[in-house]
């Protein structure tokens, strides 16, 4: 590993891990400042990293403190981060602006991607990345771009179902990024587990994961895996009550004309109220089950011979 800027703070335990090339998953933070509300955000960042320690790896919280980039974050630095307000979402374009003026906020998928390919990681858990928007072609997220460039295996639920998940789709495939479907032959839809829509390659087990990381980065290519998982089927919405409250969750944001990074927090927020709370349920259930299945796939590559790739 290269040394790091100045910004960056690595965890001791994290510090350990990679020194003992032991497995580690990256976990982002937005979730926590943006994604859900309080208390279910702390506790969820809790249950999360608890989840992937009882399954043999260390979790490293990923989120930015008062301008220091954290790769593992602490008890204590977790609630601060929780409490902070405001903070600010953090993908590519504002790390400098965070750094400058030693602002707190969370890291997207993009965000948290630059940092922990930066102090070596290789599996990333998060809930969905973010993609197309619907009725908004020229909206397409950074986290698409960003993954076409960081060799990290990402395991989450799909795109987040406000989006257009086939043009998403459609994207990734330009930008030569492997959508693997775990245990799946169809792009889940984040709150529902079907979508309709392939993916490019099917996996049953976190072994074949690890292989096709290792072939992939072998050839020199640089894209992440994303490796898609299925909600579980007890918390799961339906495919049909989700989209109708998306439809509407959306027809509100275009009348009260919220732009920008607002958009999202805004329809996951209102899909839950919606939905009665039914998609909050199964938010917090794909993120546990994406932090179990990372946990498991970072200890297939660490005791397989693509643990041995850098």
């Amino acid at each position: 590993m290269q040394k790091l800027p100045s910004a960056y703070r690595i965890a001791p335990a994290v510090a350990r891990a990679l020194k003992a090339q032991t497995p580690i998953v990256a976990l982002e933070t937005t979730v926590i400042t943006h994604g859900l509300p309080a208390p279910e955000n702390l506790q969820l960042a809790r249950d999360m990293e608890a989840r992937i320690q009882s399954h043999g790896a260390l979790p490293a919280t990923i989120g930015v403190l008062q301008g220091n980039i954290l790769i593992g974050m602490n008890a204590a630095q977790l609630e601060q981060l929780a409490a902070t307000v405001p903070n600010r979402k953090i993908s590519r374009r504002d790390f400098a602006t965070a750094i400058a003026r030693q602002e707190s906020g969370g890291t997207t998928v993009a965000g948290t991607l630059i940092a922990a390919h930066a102090a070596g990681l290789r599996v990333f858990a998060t809930g969905g990345i973010g993609g197309v928007h619907r009725g908004a072609p020229f909206d397409v997220s950074t986290d698409l771009q960003e993954l076409s460039r960081t060799p990290l295996i990402v395991v989450c639920a799909g795109a987040k179902s406000i989006l257009d998940l086939a043009a998403t789709l459609e994207v990734l495939e330009t930008l030569g990024v492997p959508v693997v479907g775990y245990q799946t032959d169809e792009f889940p839809a984040f709150y529902a587990r079907t979508s309709g829509l392939p993916v490019s390659l099917r996996v049953d087990s976190p072994a074949e994961v690890a292989a096709l990381a290792k072939a992939h980065w072998d050839l020199g290519l640089s894209s992440a895996i994303l490796v898609v998982v299925p909600p579980p089927e007890d918390a799961a919405l339906p495919a049909a009550q989700m989209e109708t409250a998306v439809e509407q969750a959306l027809a509100e944001a275009q009348e009260q004309k919220i732009r920008g990074q607002q958009v999202t927090p805004f329809l996951l927020a209102r899909v839950s109220d919606l939905t009665g709370k039914a998609s909050l349920n199964a938010n917090l259930a794909l993120l546990l089950n994406n932090a179990q299945i990372a946990a498991q796939i970072a200890l297939a590559y660490h005791q397989s011979p693509a643990g041995l790739h850098a």
